[in-house]
């Protein structure tokens, strides 16, 4: 189903989700498994599945150097979501990225889950590689998130990227795509990253989920801001618990956000990281009972594979 069909089906009320990451190469999936199996009493309709973009790893070799490789750390994102699917009977989604795909490879990737009957998509431009300052995309891959966008939507009306094709077994994809309420990290201005957001949702996004933000006024002032330029979409706000102390300067380094000084001060009381992750716990439960009175459609959580934490929140409030 649908994500767009779950949030009309629940008729207002908030529902719960949650993201996971691909474990690395080598590990067993089981322990994807036992984070997950916790969280599944409170229901939720979809899980997000994310894509890890390659990166570059460095083999010894017998004389002594070293040879440069190319590879994905955490692959299987489409195997996952068809074991979830079956697994838990869940909608399980896919992140889909620019970066790192050339489109043909998108396309390839978009057959797999429209035979796999996965009905979301998340369509992510993706971050640079760690080696590049600045994104770039793969040699005849897409460059922004709206293309990427748009050739979804184009093989939903049965046009590939060679020929267009009769057919009355089109997928019908529904297209997610990233908002930032304290802008992307590249962005100029909040103004000029809304009007890239809406440029995502003419060329056909479905919904939108947020970057993780510890304030919800600046997620309140980001929708007001979305509707008022014509994004009529839902926005699904994406929340993160602290868990350590240093994610204090982490966070706002890697994401470029905020933190609120009422938060930093909490944190920077606990002697230990167990004090830590209790504070983001009880900050989340917060945050996540003013969302919900407020009617967002759903909360979805940065779980990063751990599920003690996300527990305890969605026990407090679903």
């Amino acid at each position: 189903m649908k994500v767009t069909e779950h949030i009309h089906n629940a008729k207002g009320k908030t529902l719960f989700s949650f993201e996971i990451v691909p474990p690395q190469k080598g590990q067993n999936i089981q322990q994807l498994y036992n984070n997950i199996d916790p969280l599944m009493e409170f229901k939720p309709p979809f899980i997000d599945v994310t894509t890890s973009r390659e990166e570059y790893v460095y083999i010894s070799k017998e004389n002594g150097l070293l040879e440069q490789k190319i590879t994905r750390m955490r692959p299987g994102t489409v195997g996952i979501c068809a074991s979830l699917k079956y697994k838990y009977n869940v909608d399980a989604i896919p992140h889909v990225l620019c970066g790192g795909f050339t489109k043909e490879e998108t396309e390839y990737v978009l057959v797999d889950c429209h035979y796999l009957g996965l009905d979301n998509v998340m369509a992510l431009r993706g971050d640079a590689m760690k080696h590049e300052t600045y994104f770039s995309p793969s040699k005849d891959g897409n460059k922004y998130a709206s293309e990427l966008v748009t050739q979804i939507k184009n093989l939903n009306k049965g046009k590939y990227l060679h020929e267009i094709i009769e057919t009355t077994y089109n997928a019908d994809f529904c297209i997610g795509v990233a908002g930032y309420p304290e802008k992307h990290l590249e962005s100029p201005s909040l103004d000029s990253d809304l009007r890239r957001l809406k440029e995502k949702v003419d060329a056909g996004a479905d919904y939108v989920v947020t970057q993780m933000f510890f304030d919800n006024k600046k997620y309140f002032d980001f929708v007001e801001k979305a509707r008022d330029i014509g994004i009529t979409v839902p926005i699904i706000p994406g929340i993160k618990p602290i868990a350590i102390e240093r994610h204090l300067q982490v966070l706002p380094q890697v994401f470029k956000l905020d933190l609120p000084e009422l938060l930093i001060s909490e944190v920077e009381k606990c002697t230990n990281n167990k004090q830590v992750r209790q504070v983001g716990i009880e900050w989340a439960i917060e945050q996540s009972k003013e969302l919900i009175a407020k009617g967002v459609p759903v909360v979805h959580f940065y779980s990063m594979g751990k599920s003690d934490n996300i527990k305890e929140i969605a026990s407090a409030v679903f």
